[in-house]
């Protein structure tokens, strides 16, 4: 079991004082059978009023308000928490669906809803093309498919660092051959989604002690990948920027259906147009784990 810190700061400054708007901020790791949450705090200045709730897709959201006008905003977390993912997990699917193409149950088909069903324009048919050249034969198995795909990603898109706000579509980043880390966790998505499957995006932070990830400019950042439901295994968890599969690395903090719906911060502010200045965000991802003891005399 690793012991992780995470500290998450988001700054944003102002030319002159504004005005801000209530801020949503998804910041809290999302606790699972492998993710244990032992403490967070959440500061913000200018202070603010924050409410917790759970959203449709239970994720805890926090809402700050402001009373004050202010030319800077300070987004400040911590997070300790326990991380027990298997570094090469088994998958118990279920017999019905360990063979592409097979059928959801009808609660699964009703309760995946939009999860299953494409988010984005494809008027040629290039991403349905895309996708379906994946599958090999009448019948293929499911996990080596995803996996197929998920390689894919890697294999017809180049990784680039990009800080502009949005994603792109899931064409653009065929047509450009590149993109981030959450524009490959679309493409996925959206591919997976054609040939049928219940997909959703995540968003949270990327443990990289060895620095070998991509994605990440040092041991931790924030980071984003996708979910696939298959009967039996439930939800589990491919990252495309890294070819990976299972979540041995990877910290969720929110799931939706799509990027727009897990952005860490978004909110807004009243003031003129120019009043924005620029914001800056820092994230470190820390292992907290106790040092293994060698008894005295042991070689």
């Amino acid at each position: 079991m690793t012991q992780l810190s995470i500290h998450h700061r988001t700054i944003y400054h102002y030319h002159r004082p504004v005005l801000l708007g209530p801020h949503r901020l998804m910041l809290r790791p999302r606790e699972t059978r492998e993710l244990r949450l032992k403490a967070m705090t959440l500061a913000i200045d200018p202070g603010a009023t924050v409410t917790w709730a759970h959203d449709v897709a239970g994720n805890m959201v926090a809402t700050a308000t402001f009373q004050s006008m202010t030319d800077r905003l300070c987004i400040d977390s911590h997070a300790e928490i326990e991380l027990d993912a298997a570094e090469w997990p088994v998958f118990d699917v279920a017999a019905s669906a360990t063979a592409y193409p097979f059928a959801y149950s009808v609660e699964e088909w009703t309760d995946l809803g939009a999860l299953a069903t494409p988010q984005h324009d494809d008027p040629i048919g290039r991403l349905r093309a895309w996708s379906k050249a994946f599958v090999c034969g009448a019948s293929t198995d499911t996990l080596a498919l995803l996996k197929d795909l998920n390689a894919g990603v890697t294999a017809w898109i180049s990784y680039q660092e990009r800080d502009d706000e949005g994603t792109q579509t899931p064409i653009e980043t065929l047509n450009r051959s590149w993109g981030s880390c959450r524009d490959m966790a679309v493409l996925f998505v959206e591919a997976v989604r054609i040939l049928g499957f219940g997909a959703r995006i995540v968003s949270g932070y990327m443990h990289n002690p060895t620095l070998k990830g991509t994605g990440s400019a040092g041991a931790g950042s924030t980071h984003a990948w996708a979910e696939v439901y298959i009967p039996g295994a439930g939800w589990i968890t491919f990252d495309p920027t890294n070819r990976s599969v299972g979540g041995a690395n990877l910290i969720p903090v929110a799931v939706g259906r799509t990027n727009r719906q897990v952005m860490p911060v978004t909110g807004n502010f009243a003031g003129t147009s120019d009043a924005f200045d620029f914001m800056s965000v820092e994230v470190e991802v820390l292992d907290r784990s106790p040092a293994l003891s060698v008894p005295v005399g042991a070689s």
